[in-house]
């Protein structure tokens, strides 16, 4: 008897194992799918979500820094003049540093975030 004999006569005896297994992995491939797609989007969600309330943040505190400049300089165009000025030189220097703190800092993240997840995947058959 030959080895491609056996081969297929192996694969005739089990095929209905093997067609088991394939439908088994192709679940749990999918099942990994919905998992990290669920992780992904609740993560975008909390992500945009924290962005708005930070941008309220920064506007209440706009309006706040307006008004207290405009109260030590009495006039209402050079308070909020000066809060314009100072908002702009943020945004400049967040502009110039956006690859220190934020791209960088976003990969790091996402990378230690998929290797964490990677391990907790695995799990050893003992």
């Amino acid at each position: 008897m030959s080895k491609a004999e056996d081969f297929g006569e192996f694969i005739s005896e089990n095929k209905d194992l093997l067609k088991d297994y394939f439908e088994t992995r192709m679940e749990v491939y999918r099942l990994q799918a919905v998992k990290t797609f669920s992780k992904t989007a609740g993560l975008l969600l909390w992500t945009i979500i924290s962005i708005f309330l930070l941008f309220l943040v920064i506007i209440f505190a706009g309006i706040v820094l307006g008004f207290w400049f405009s109260g030590m300089f009495n006039s209402n165009v050079l308070g909020f003049g000066l809060t314009t000025l100072i908002m702009i030189v943020i945004i400049a220097l967040l502009g110039i540093f956006r690859r220190q703190l934020f791209i960088n800092p976003i990969i790091r993240g996402i990378i230690s975030h998929s290797q964490t997840e990677q391990e907790n995947d695995y799990e050893p058959n003992l």
